[in-house]
Formats: structure tokens, sequence, C-alpha cells
């Protein structure tokens, strides 16, 4: 594995197409990043909106892919990726640039910014799914860990300064000047994707044995996912983590006001110690693969992401070690997380045959961020019910059950990921 990863770094930092699709993305995630404190913050400053119209504006947000993405997946793998990708980088553009417009001109509503903010997160779901199968048409499969890295670590990076800049534009130039960032960002994006050479292939024929019309093609994405035990694994690994990890964060930030005596710049030093842990796990991913194994990486990874969070619940308050302890837990965690997804990202792409990637990406979304909004619920009710500190205990054990769905899988024996092949499709008949 050394040897192969030594031979193809080189190709990979040479590759022209890889290099547009990697830069037009981290343009984009920085102002996706940048939306993400600028967009409630044009809620909060410019509509005035209350608590109950900020859950329902971020219930807009997340719910187009509770309802599209196992149908997006169907539509990804009938279609070329490229041009997908492209339209719908213009469409969010339109978008957030009409958004702009309103604020700017006195014309938005609280309504119309709910409405257009489904329509920017059923458009999200879309790039989603046919990013992480486009990824392989762009690279060979030898690269796919590099590539997967290196985009990881745009995000990480991005997740550092996104909210930085947003913060500081809305403090300089008001929320919906924030926005307008964003804006161009997938402007940029989409031109990057435009630039790109590589010839897609087209969408591979369905066997005599696949199944027709949506349906049919959403229960094959599912059954793939599911009857596969390296994808069955990841998504009970990516289901599992997200509804205890979003139980927690859910918690964290009442907690830290509460009982630890927080301020909210600190708070943010504690997030941005996660995603600074990020990046690092985002480089570490191959090494880490080449010195433990690639299944064994992953477990330990998990346990990492995992386990930090135990200490969170007892953090001395108001001590000058408070700061310190909460933003090491966070860097692990952030550190494991990372690192995991970018072996997580190969293998699946790996192991899925190229006309399925569409539907296999659309089930474990469906899995994955499906459980962001009932981790949240749970989190809160058992916050309410057992009382801050209680519920944290209660979560972050919980969180260590995640660990099961790699134990009792065949990832600890994995020793390269080349040794994981494509799912083979059914016999005839």
């Amino acid at each position: 594995m050394t040897a192969e990863v030594a031979t193809t770094e080189r190709p990979l930092s040479r590759s022209t197409d890889f290099l547009k699709l990697w830069s037009g993305q981290t343009v984009s995630l920085f102002g996706s990043y940048i939306t993400e404190l600028a967009l409630p913050l044009t809620a909060v400053l410019v509509l005035h909106a209350g608590a109950g119209q900020m859950g329902l504006l971020g219930t807009a947000r997340w719910l187009p892919y509770l309802l599209f993405t196992l149908w997006v997946g169907a539509l990804a793998d009938r279609a070329r990726r490229l041009p997908l990708l492209i339209g719908v980088d213009i469409g969010r553009a339109i978008a957030m640039g009409t958004i702009v417009t309103l604020a700017l001109t006195g014309g938005l509503t609280f309504e119309l910014l709910v409405a257009l903010v489904f329509v920017f997160g059923a458009m999200t779901v879309v790039f989603d799914v046919s990013w992480y199968s486009f990824v392989p048409c762009v690279v060979t499969r030898e690269q796919l860990i590099g590539a997967n890295s290196r985009l990881q670590a745009s995000n990480s990076v991005a997740q550092v300064g996104g909210p930085s800049v947003g913060g500081l534009l809305v403090q300089l130039a008001t929320a919906p000047y924030a926005l307008l960032v964003d804006a161009i960002s997938f402007v940029v994006s989409a031109a990057s994707l435009l630039s790109i050479r590589v010839e897609e292939p087209k969408p591979e024929p369905e066997p005599d044995t696949a199944v027709r019309g949506s349906l049919g093609r959403i229960r094959e994405g599912l059954s793939i996912t599911y009857r596969n035990p390296f994808l069955r694994a990841f998504a009970g690994v990516a289901g599992f983590y997200n509804l205890f990890d979003q139980w927690i964060l859910t918690l964290f930030v009442l907690y830290a006001v509460r009982k630890l005596g927080m301020t909210g710049s600190s708070i943010g030093l504690v997030l941005s110690a996660g995603a600074a842990g990020a990046l690092v796990g985002s480089v570490v991913a191959a090494p880490a693969a080449r010195w433990l194994g690639a299944g064994r990486s992953i477990l330990a990874e998990v346990l990492l992401e995992c386990a930090a969070f135990l200490v969170v619940p007892f953090v001395p308050a108001h001590s000058v070690v408070t700061l310190p302890i909460l933003a090491i837990a966070f860097a692990l965690n952030g550190l494991g997380t990372a690192a995991s997804s970018v072996m997580a990202i190969t293998l699946r792409q790996l192991v899925t045959p190229e006309r399925l990637l569409g539907r296999m990406n659309a089930s474990y979304r469906f899995v994955s961020f499906g459980a962001i909004p009932l981790g949240a619920l749970l989190g809160g009710t058992a916050g309410q019910l057992l009382g801050l500190r209680p519920a944290l205990i209660v979560g972050a054990v919980a969180m260590l059950s995640t660990v099961v769905w790699i134990v009792f899988s065949p990832l600890p024996g994995l020793r390269d990921v080349s040794e994981a092949s494509p799912e083979p499709e059914p016999a005839p008949g």
C-alpha cells in the first residue's frame, strides 16, 4: 500500500480536472459555512424572527433530506452527474441571490424566506448525492483516499474559517451581504465544474435483472446498502453517531452557558477546536490506514470520536481548565470523525457498482441525515426530563454503541482498501 500511495500522490496533484473540482468545492464550502451563521442572523435581524420561527426555518433546511434523498438517488443514477452539479450550483446561486435581493429591497417576508430555504435545501440534496458519485469519475480507484482526504480537509478549513468570516461580514456589511458571498461562491463552483474536461461515462444500462420504475430503483439502492456488510456497517455508524452527536450538541450550548459559565466567544473557540481537529484527521487518515490497516484504523477512529465526548458532562465549571478540556475533547472528536469519514467515503465508492453510486449515497444520506432531527428531539426531551448533566451523560454513554457496528462487521479484518471489490450484480434469473 505504501508504494501505491507514493506513486499516486504526484499524478493526483497534477490532475487538472481534480484540481478544478477541489478548488471550486473549497470556495463553495467557505460560502456555505458563512451562510450557516448569516442565514439565521438574517431571520433574526431583518425579520425579527422568534424562537418558534427559527425552529421552522431549521426544519425547512433539513426536511428535504427526508423527503427527496431516495428519489434523487434514483435520478442521479439515470443521468450524467456533472450537468446535475452545474445546474444545481446555478440554481442555488439564484435562490440565495433572491433572498439577498428581497432583503435589501424590503420585500423579504418570513414565509418567503422559509420557502426559498426549502428550495435551496432540496437543491443541496441533489448536489450532495451526485457529488460523491461524481468524484470516482475524476480520479482512479488508487487515488480515492488522497482525493477524499483533500476534500475533507477543505471542509474542515472552511468549517474553521467560514463562521468567523461570516460574523465579520455581518458586522461590517449586514447579514444579507454576507449571504451574497455564498451566492457568488456557487457561481465560482459552477464555473470550475464547467471547465472540467473529463469525459463522464454514460449511465450504465440497467441489466436484465434490474428493477424498473422509481420505487423499484429506490428499493435496489436500499438493498445494496443493507446487503453489503461494509455499506451496512457504515450506515449504522452514521445513523447512530449522528443521532447521539445531535443529542449532545442540542444540549451543549445551553449546558455551557448555564452550568459552566462560558461566554459565546469561548463556546465558539471550543467548536473551532473541533473543526481544527477535523483538519488534522483528514490529513492523517491515509497514514493511519497504512500503519494500522484500513479496518483497524476505522475502528480506532470511530472509538476516538465517540469516547471524546465522555468528558463533557464532567468538566469543572468556572475553572481555568474548563475551556482547555472541552477544546481537547472536541478536537479529538473532530479528528476521529474526519479520519473515519475519509475511509468510509472511499470504501463506499469502491464497493458500490458505478450504476448504483447515486442510490447508495442517497440511502446512506437518508439514514445519516434523517437521524439529526430525531437526535435533537430526543436530546431536548431528555434534557427537560432528566436535567442537562444527566442527559449529557446518557447521550455520551449511548454514543459508544456506535462502535458495535464496526466490531460486528468484516471491517476490523480489512487490511487494505484494495481488498474491497464492488458488490457483484445478481445473476440473471
